[in-house]
């Protein structure tokens, strides 16, 4: 059996990986997350976790090698997610006025949160990606800076996690998969694995 490998720090991912009963291991390993501007923006996020997966997978290689080789077998996942609206991703906040300035654009309006998934397993990409829409209601200035000073998102993309408060008080509702939002399309992500044999 493969050994799982999750390429991520998040600890939304590890946490839905755990709830799926999915055992698996985290390595990491540093990527570009630039991306060309030829590809549209649905495809950024599987073009981004296709780096990470690659980035995991050559660090597992070097360790085999440094170990002459163990003959162990990985099955490596990696995802990334963004936020769209209108066109324009919103990433991860670089300070506080950049996440109040995120969630100022998103307040009032709908927008399409997209995960892409990247699974690296006996020499083969399988990439999918999963959409879903989240409609915010209209926020004051007083609750954006409550929650971003109260939550500090500035790992998320779009300053925003929906499984917190501003989820719970801001969020109108969604279309699709709630646990995508979360930053990861843990079903489909299953289906896949059981696919390939690995889960």
């Amino acid at each position: 059996m493969a050994d799982i490998i999750l390429a991520s720090q998040s600890p939304r991912r590890k946490t839905l990986l755990e709830w799926a009963n999915i055992p698996f291991e985290i390595v990491v390993s540093d990527s570009d997350e630039s991306f060309p501007e030829t590809i549209s923006k649905q495809e950024v996020p599987v073009f981004i976790a296709s780096n990470k997966a690659k980035a995991v997978l050559e660090k597992l290689q070097q360790t085999l090698t440094d170990q002459q080789g163990s003959g162990k077998e990985y099955c490596i996942i990696a995802a990334d997610t963004i936020v769209l609206l209108d066109q324009l991703i919103l990433g991860k906040p670089v300070d506080r006025q950049d996440a109040v300035n995120s969630l100022s654009l998103l307040s009032g309006k709908s927008h399409q949160v997209i995960t892409g998934v990247v699974v690296l397993y006996q020499g083969n990409e399988y990439a999918f990606s999963e959409t879903t829409q989240v409609d915010f209601h209209s926020l004051t200035l007083d609750q954006i800076e409550y929650y971003v000073d109260q939550y500090k998102p500035f790992d998320k993309a779009g300053a925003y996690a929906i499984q917190e408060w501003i989820g719970v008080v801001g969020i109108k509702g969604i279309q699709g998969d709630f646990y995508n939002v979360m930053g990861l399309p843990v079903s489909l992500l299953v289906q896949k694995l059981k696919e390939l044999g690995v889960a």
